[in-house]
C-alpha cells in the first residue's frame, strides 16, 4: 500500500485508548504485531486488486483501483 503501518490504525477505536497506543514509539513489526492479535484496530475497508491495495476511506478513493 506505500503506507506506514500506523496509517491504518484506528484512533479512535476504544482499544487504541485503552492500550495508550497515542503514548508509545512503536515499530512496524510492533504495530502489525498489534494488528494481529486486535483486527479491531485496523481502518477499513482495505481493497485490493491485483497487486494494488488502498485504504478506501472515504469511499471516493475506491475510484482510484477500480
Amino acid at each position: 500500500m506505500g503506507i506506514p503501518a500506523a496509517a491504518l490504525l484506528r484512533k479512535s477505536e476504544p482499544l487504541y485508548k485503552e492500550l495508550k497506543l497515542s503514548e508509545k514509539e512503536l515499530s512496524e513489526d510492533e504495530i502489525l504485531g498489534l494488528m494481529t492479535k486486535y483486527p479491531d484496530l485496523i481502518q477499513r475497508p482495505i481493497v485490493e486488486k491485483g497487486a494494488r491495495a488502498i485504504l478506501a476511506r472515504p469511499a471516493e478513493r475506491l475510484k482510484e483501483i477500480l
